[in-house]
């Protein structure tokens, strides 16, 4: 187990570390107990490496966090945040963000967007400690059950880079 975030090597992956990325993000997501099914497959990581980059947290040989991000023109996005349970409370989830932020600055971004579940409720404030806030909200499609009948938005945040 890593003790702190400045434990691990950040990098950009590869599609080898597609496997890996898979099985953390479904780890990572299963909090998500109001969807039934997994979040990711390999075939939707695999299209997500067309369209942005992964990176990559490893300690070790041991993948222990991912983030994907995406250039679109000035904004910058990121999604898929996942830090494996057991390194939770080090720091690694704020230097995944952290790292995107820079990686997308790096490529000419001056803007950093994400979007989250109304269902996660938790995330917002999380996210504002960061510098983001709200600046909309769309509806959630997926072809997932959401438990409950529940209504579920995708709410859009951001900050300046």
């Amino acid at each position: 187990m890593i003790q702190d975030a400045a434990s691990v090597m950040i990098r950009v992956a590869t599609i080898a570390d597609q496997p890996s990325i898979v099985s953390l993000t479904n780890q990572a997501f299963a909090i998500e107990t109001f969807l039934d099914g997994e979040r990711t497959s390999a075939p939707e990581i695999e299209a997500m490496f067309g369209t942005g980059e992964f990176l990559v947290a490893i300690a070790g040989d041991v993948l222990v966090a991912s983030v994907y991000t995406e250039v679109r023109g000035e904004r910058g996005y990121f999604g898929m945040l996942s830090v494996r349970a057991s390194q939770q409370g080090t720091g690694l989830g704020r230097t995944m963000i952290q790292a995107a932020e820079e990686h997308c600055r790096t490529k000419g971004c001056k803007r950093m967007e994400l979007t989250v579940l109304s269902l996660r409720a938790e995330l917002p404030p999380l996210y504002r400690k960061f510098g983001y806030s709200e600046t909309g909200r769309k509806p959630f499609h997926t072809t997932r059950q959401i438990e409950g009948n529940q209504t579920c938005e995708l709410i859009l945040m951001s900050k300046q880079l």
